[in-house]
């Protein structure tokens, strides 16, 4: 099988607690595997054979291709800074129970942390709102990164709920819609939207595992981890 230069393989693996993960590669010992969630030895999760329910391939864009392009309607200052960036990710984390890291994965994915950022399609701001979206969620002004990112927090946690946690479920209809995850009984069988499943998870699994090596507070499985 032939990649394109800015692609790279993985797999998606489904363990029975309905966790999601993005694994570069594993190694099989008994029982025992250990999935490598990117392409060193250092961050990796041991599992049993058994828990793993579901293997799928997914193309990963490379590190330099991560960032989805975007027309910008200003290009001067336009991303805010870390600690103010991570401030609003964890007020709107708190206000909903969801998870800082996957909330920084969604942004990264949707318009690499440019609150001025819209798509060919006419999505807005950090977390990419469709106009009827936002308004549907009282957002007034998709381009102020506060009420961007409480929208799309809002959106989001909605949508896990819907799909009981499931998180590649939930960041599909976040992609694509909920109608099209209801048509296909599942993530769509569109390349864009498995491949932004597949980023968003795999960078959430590299924010987790890096906040785990440093001593990080572990989070309820249930709320952002994919678990249900």
């Amino acid at each position: 099988m032939f990649l394109p230069a800015s692609a790279r393989a993985a797999e998606h693996i489904t363990l029975k607690n309905g966790f999601d993960l993005i694994c570069d590669h594993r190694q099989v010992d008994g029982d025992r595997v250990r999935l490598y969630l990117d392409d060193g030895e250092a961050n990796f999760v041991d599992v049993g054979a058994t828990e793993i329910v579901a293997v799928e391939h997914v193309d990963l864009p490379r590190a330099a291709d991560a960032q989805p392009a975007k027309q910008n309607a200003s290009s001067n200052d336009a991303k805010l800074t870390p600690q103010a960036m991570h401030e609003l990710l964890e007020q709107a984390g708190e206000a909903h129970d969801l998870d800082v890291d996957l909330l920084a994965s969604v942004v990264r994915a949707e318009s690499g942390g440019n609150p001025h950022a819209v798509s060919r399609t006419g999505a807005q701001g950090l977390m990419q709102l469709m106009p009827k979206t936002a308004a549907d969620l009282g957002v007034s002004n998709s381009f102020a990164p506060g009420e961007n990112v409480n929208g799309g927090t809002a959106y989001l946690d909605a949508l896990l709920k819907k799909y009981h946690d499931n998180l590649a479920l939930a960041l599909a209809a976040y992609n694509a819609g909920p109608a099209a995850v209801e048509r296909w009984h599942g993530v769509p069988p569109y390349r864009e939207t498995r491949a932004y499943v597949a980023r968003v998870i795999h960078e959430f699994n590299r924010r987790y595992a890096a906040r785990m090596a440093a001593g990080g507070t572990a989070v309820a499985m249930g709320r952002g981890v994919g678990g249900q």
